[in-house]
C-alpha cells in the first residue's frame, strides 16, 4: 500500500549508510516524500572504498551474503537487482590457514564439504557431524525468519506471542533455540576436531563477537551461507551502495551530503524534525536513524527520552579491529578471494579481545585477495590485499598511534609464519591503515565498534534495540546497532524494518490524526 501524502509530508532518515539508504529506498517506493541526511560527503558507510598507485580496495565489509534481503529492496521498488549490480558467486567461500599448516576450503555444497572434512580429519566424524550442524542450522535459521526477520524485534516477548495459552509449536520453537548455550558449545558438540570447530565458529564473526559469549541461535547464520552462497560484486563491495544511491535518486529521495544532523527535534513526546549542525531546523513527519542506536539517544535525543533507553538495557560495543590495505607487487597464488589466517588457540584470543580488552597476542587475520576474481583491483599481477584483525572496541588507555607499529608487526609476522607468506614486507609498494581510533573518528561509530553492539549473552545476545522506539512516537532504529545486528545484509534489512514499521504506525492511524500527532 503506498501513502498519497509524498507532497505534502517528509520523511527523514539520518546516516547514508547501508541501512539508511535501505530504509530510504523502501520509504520512496511506498511514496513518501524522503530526505536523506549524510554527514560525509559519500553514501554507504563504512562500504566505501580506497584507490592509490593504481590499487582498489574495499574498505570496509567484503563479504556479501543473502542476496535475497538486497533483491527485496529492489523489487519493492519495481525494479531487478541484476540492472543495478553484478554479483559473481565465489566458492570456495574461505581459505583457512591453520596453525599447524594444514589449509582447508570452505565450500558451498553442506555433502561436498562433508566429504572435504572426512578427508581432512580422519576418523574423527567430522564429516557427517557437519551435515548434522548444518540441519541444525537450518532449523535455527527457519525460525528466524518465521519469528525474527523483517519484524521490529526488540526482545524475545516481540518473536513470540503466547496470548491464548502455549501453543506446542511455539514453544517447540523456543526450545529449539538452544536458550542458554553458546556458539562455541554448539559447535564443538558437532565436531572433536579442533580446527574445524575454529572454521565453524567464524560463521558468527560478521556479528564481531565472541562465540564463548554468543547465544547459540546466531549458528543459524551457516545455514544463510549455504544455502544463499557468498558473493562478490564486481566494482567491490562500494558497489552495493552505488546501486542504492541510483535507486533512491530514481525514486526521488532528496540527498543532502555533507549535512551533520546535530539534534531531532521533538515537541509532546513525538518527532518533529532535525536540527543540522548549522542551525537549520527542517520539520519532519518522523525519523529514521542509521546512526549508532545508543549514540543517537545520547546525542541527538538525550533528555529523559535517551535515560530511559539507556536504562532499559546495558549495550556493549561489539568489536573494532585493524585494517591493512597493503598492494603487492605480485600476488600469492595460494590465497582465494576470502582467507582467514587463524590463530593458534581460539578461546585465549577471545579471551584478550573480549575479556581483557586488549589486541590479541596470536591474532586471527581475516584476508580479502580481490585480483584472483577482478584482476582490476591491482596492477598487473599484483594484489590489493585487504587485512582486518579484529580488536577491542576502544578503551579510554588505548592510544592507536603508539600501539599501531607493534601491532602491525604482529599481525605481518603473522602472514608469513601461519600465512605461508614469508616474503610479504618485500612485496609491498603502497600501504595505508585503519585503528579503531581511526574508525571512530571516520565513521561516528561507539567506542570504534566496527559491528555495532556486541552479540553477548547467552539467552538476550542475539537481541539489539528495536527499529520502533517505545519511547518516542515517530523515531525509528537502522544500521548494525539496531535489530536484527551487523553485517551486511543484516543492515539492509535493518533498514527495510524500520521503514516498513514507519509505513504500518502511518497507514494505521487516520492521516489528519497522525498528522497532529507529529506536528
Amino acid at each position: 500500500m503506498k501513502i498519497d501524502n509524498k507532497s505534502t509530508e517528509r520523511i527523514g532518515v539520518i546516516g547514508g549508510g547501508l541501512g539508511g539508504l535501505a530504509a530510504a529506498c523502501t520509504l520512496a517506493a511506498r511514496g513518501y516524500a524522503v530526505m536523506l541526511f549524510e554527514r560525509n560527503e559519500w553514501l554507504g558507510g563504512k562500504a566505501a572504498q580506497l584507490e592509490g598507485d593504481g590499487f582498489r580496495f574495499d574498505m570496509g565489509p567484503t563479504i556479501v551474503t543473502i542476496p535475497s534481503v538486497l533483491r527485496r529492496i529492489f523489487t519493492e521498488a519495481g525494479r531487478r537487482m541484476e540492472d543495478y549490480l553484478e554479483l559473481e558467486r565465489l566458492d570456495p567461500q574461505w581459505r583457512c590457514f591453520f596453525n599447524d599448516g594444514s589449509v582447508l576450503n570452505l565450500v558451498q555444497n553442506p555433502k561436498f564439504m562433508s566429504t572435504t572434512l572426512d578427508q581432512f580429519a580422519p576418523g574423527t566424524n567430522s564429516g557427517q557431524r557437519y551435515l548434522d550442524f548444518i540441519q541444525l542450522s537450518q532449523r535455527l535459521n527457519d525460525i528466524s525468519q518465521r519469528h525474527f526477520f523483517y519484524k521490529p524485534i526488540g526482545g524475545l516477548r516481540d518473536m513470540f506471542s503466547f496470548k491464548g495459552g502455549l501453543d506446542p509449536k511455539v514453544m517447540g520453537d523456543v526450545l529449539a533455540m538452544r536458550l542458554g548455550r553458546s556458539v562455541a558449545g554448539t559447535v564443538r558438540s558437532f565436531t572433536p576436531d579442533a580446527r574445524v570447530a575454529q572454521m565453524m565458529d567464524h560463521f558468527t564473526q560478521y556479528v564481531g563477537s565472541s562465540p564463548y559469549g554468543s547465544p547459540a541461535v546466531l549458528c543459524g547464520i551457516a545455514h544463510m551461507q549455504t544455502d544463499e552462497g557468498v558473493w562478490y560484486p564486481r566494482g567491490g563491495t562500494r558497489a552495493v551502495p552505488r546501486s542504492l544511491e541510483k535507486l533512491a535518486r530514481e525514486l526521488g529521495v532528496e540527498i543532502r551530503t555533507e549535512t551533520q544532523i546535530a539534534k531531532v527535534l521533538t515537541r509532546n513526546n513525538a518527532v518533529t524534525g532535525v536540527r543540522t549542525a548549522h542551525g537549520e531546523e527542517i520539520p519532519l513527519r518522523a525519523v529514521v536513524s542509521n546512526c549508532d542506536a545508543v549514540r543517537t539517544h545520547r546525542e541527538l535525543i538525550n533528555g529523559s527520552v535517551g535515560a530511559r533507553f539507556e536504562k532499559r538495557r546495558h549495550y556493549e560495543p561489539a568489536c573494532s579491529g585493524v585494517v591493512l590495505y597493503l598492494g603487492l607487487n605480485q600476488r600469492y597464488e595460494h590465497l582465494a578471494h576470502h582467507d582467514f589466517i587463524f590463530s593458534r588457540d581460539p578461546r585465549e584470543e577471545f579471551d584478550w579481545i573480549y575479556k581483557r580488552g586488549e589486541p590479541a597476542p596470536d591474532p586471527t587475520c581475516y584476508l580479502a585477495a580481490t585480483s584472483c576474481t577482478e584482476p582490476e583491483t591491482a596492477p598487473p599481477g599484483g594484489e590489493a590485499l585487504y587485512v582486518l584483525v579484529h580488536t577491542p572496541y576502544l578503551r579510554p588507555h588505548h592510544d592507536w598511534k603508539r600501539m599501531f607499529p607493534a601491532y602491525r608487526k604482529i599481525i605481518l609476522e603473522k602472514l608469513k609464519s601461519t600465512g605461508q607468506m614469508p616474503d610479504i614486507e618485500d612485496r609491498i609498494v603502497f600501504e595505508r591503515a585503519l585503528t579503531p581510533q581511526d574508525i571512530q573518528d571516520r565513521y561516528q561509530v561507539l567506542n570504534g565498534a566496527i559491528y555495532g553492539l556486541a552479540s553477548h549473552g547467552r539467552v538476550l545476545g542475539a537481541f539489539k534495540p528495536g527499529n520502533r522506539s517505545p519511547d518516542l512516537r515517530g523515531l525509528y532504529l537502522a544500521g548494525g546497532a539496531a535489530h536484527p545486528g551487523p553485517g551486511m545484509p543484516m543492515v539492509l534489512m535493518s533498514g527495510w524494518i524500520a521503514a516498513d514499521a514507519l509505513h504500518q504506525d502511518q497507514i494505521a492511524v487516520p492521516h489528519r490524526e497522525a498528522g497532529h500527532a507529529l506536528a
